[in-house]
Parts: structure tokens; C-alpha cells; sequence
């Protein structure tokens, strides 16, 4: 038991603490964001090292670095994303009256060499771990893909809370691309299909023959795909989805000048 309480608070924190430092360091100088970005693909590139020396461990240590090392990978894509390096060729707003197949496409240009990235990065962890024993990190950054995969679809189907917030001012036109309403049709099924992973995660700690160390890496997982449902209904109800990271968030609220909100397009 004391095992899997530290893995979920080990997980619930580097999440909370993760997302908050990325956003912040995406609201800084351009000299520190650059730094950001040198440090870190030093980190990333670390990080899939990392992944192939607890490859083939089966301790509770090997699943907290392995762990950890995916987390490390997904930043970098992450910050890469934020900042502006690696996004897509479409880098303007479309206008309200696109519809159909060409809104689709806009928004699909916008995000598509970070999409490759992304892809990139996760064969690499799969070519890295393949046939190991330690599965950690693939399934945290799968669980970290398909979980922001099917976000991203669903500001794009529209939901009720876009969260423009976390948008930094240089990537404000990514906002046209999101529609408001209150559900869409594609949400219930992407919630019910998560939930359904995870009671089979629960299922699977739960057995006698799974050791420790495989409870512990399912907690890690575990977690950050329940965290990912939670971010899900962030998306629907009628919350203050910006609450949790305000520390991060208010860097850009003092900074950012009149006349970089003027060039905002009306509302992650």
C-alpha cells in the first residue's frame, strides 16, 4: 500500500509540477526559451538512454526512471510544440466561416510536424523497449499520445472550456481552430474508452501474481491516464481549467504587453 500511495503522488505531482514548468519557461525571454530547448533535447536525448538501460530491469526503480525518462521525452515535445519550434506550415488564423473538410485541413497543417514528431519519438521509445520487460515508459508515452491526440480532436469538434489561457501569444491563431459548445459526439466515446483502459489496469495491479515493481509501474500509468480522463471533463464542465497552474500562468498576464493582446484571435 505505501508503495502505490508514493507512486500516485509521485505521478499527480511530476504532472501538476511538469505542465506548470513548461508553461512557464514558454513565457520568458526568447534567450531563456532557446536555452529551454537546448536543455531540453540534451534531456530528451538522456531520457531515451535512460529508456534503454531500465529496458530490461524489473525493479520499483527501473519503473520510476523509465517513467520518468518518458515524461522527460514528452516535454521536449511539448516545449518544442510551445514555443513555436516544431508546429506546422499553417501559421495564420482561418476564418470563422470555414467548415467542413477545409477547417480540417488548416487544422491539420497547423500542428502536423509536431504530429511527426511526436511519432518519431514514440517509435524510437517502442524500437528502444521492444520485447523488454520494463514497459513503463512506452505505456506512459502512449497513454500521454493518444490521451493529447484525442484532446486535441475534441477542442476541434468543441467543447465547452477551450483553455485559450495556456496558449502563449504566439500561437494565438491556433484558437480559430477550436469550436465552443457544450459536448460533441466523439467525447463520450473517448472518456468511456479510456475508463475502460484503466478498469483493466486496476484489474491487472490487482492479480496475485503481479510483482511489486509491476504494481507500481501500473500506479505511474495508471495515474497519468486518470489524470488524463480528469483533463477530459476539465473540458466539458463548468470549471476554472487554469486554476491548477495559475503560478505558471500569470507570468503572461504581467509581461505580455496591450498590444500583444490586441493581436489575440477570439478564443487548450
Amino acid at each position: 500500500m505505501t508503495d502505490t500511495l508514493i507512486a500516485l503522488g509521485f505521478a499527480i505531482f511530476i504532472w501538476w509540477f511538469s505542465t506548470g514548468i513548461v508553461i512557464l519557461l514558454n513565457r520568458m525571454s526568447r534567450t531563456a526559451i532557446t536555452l529551454s530547448l537546448v536543455i531540453s533535447s540534451a534531456l530528451g536525448l538522456g531520457a531515451l538512454v535512460g529508456l534503454a538501460h531500465t529496458a530490461q530491469q524489473t525493479g520499483v526503480t527501473g519503473a520510476y526512471c523509465a517513467f520518468t525518462c518518458a515524461l522527460l521525452a514528452w516535454g521536449w515535445n511539448e516545449l518544442s510544440f510551445l514555443t513555436g519550434w516544431i508546429t506546422g506550415p499553417q501559421k495564420t488564423a482561418i476564418p470563422k466561416s470555414t467548415t467542413g473538410w477545409p477547417r480540417f485541413v488548416a487544422s491539420f497543417n497547423a500542428v502536423v510536424w509536431h504530429e511527426l514528431a511526436i511519432l518519431v519519438v514514440g517509435l524510437a521509445i517502442v524500437f528502444i523497449t521492444w520485447d523488454a520487460p520494463n514497459q513503463v515508459g512506452t505505456g506512459t508515452y502512449l497513454v500521454l499520445w493518444i490521451m493529447r491526440t484525442s484532446a486535441k480532436l475534441n477542442l476541434f469538434f468543441g467543447v465547452r472550456n477551450l483553455s485559450e489561457e495556456f496558449l502563449p501569444a504566439h500561437l494565438a491563431y491556433l484558437e480559430s481552430f477550436f469550436k465552443r459548445r457544450r459536448m460533441n459526439a466523439f467525447f463520450p466515446f473517448a472518456v468511456a474508452s479510456a475508463s475502460a483502459c484503466l478498469w483493466w489496469l486496476v484489474g491487472f495491479a490487482n492479480q496475485p501474481m503481479t510483482t511489486p515493481a509491476q504494481v507500481v509501474g501500473v500506479v505511474l500509468v495508471g495515474t497519468m491516464l486518470t489524470l488524463a480522463i480528469v483533463e477530459h471533463l476539465m473540458l466539458v464542465l463548468p470549471l476554472d481549467t487554469t486554476a491548477l497552474w495559475r503560478w505558471a500562468i500569470r507570468k503572461k498576464q504581467n509581461t505580455e504587453t496591450p498590444a500583444t493582446y490586441a493581436a489575440h484571435v477570439p478564443p487548450v
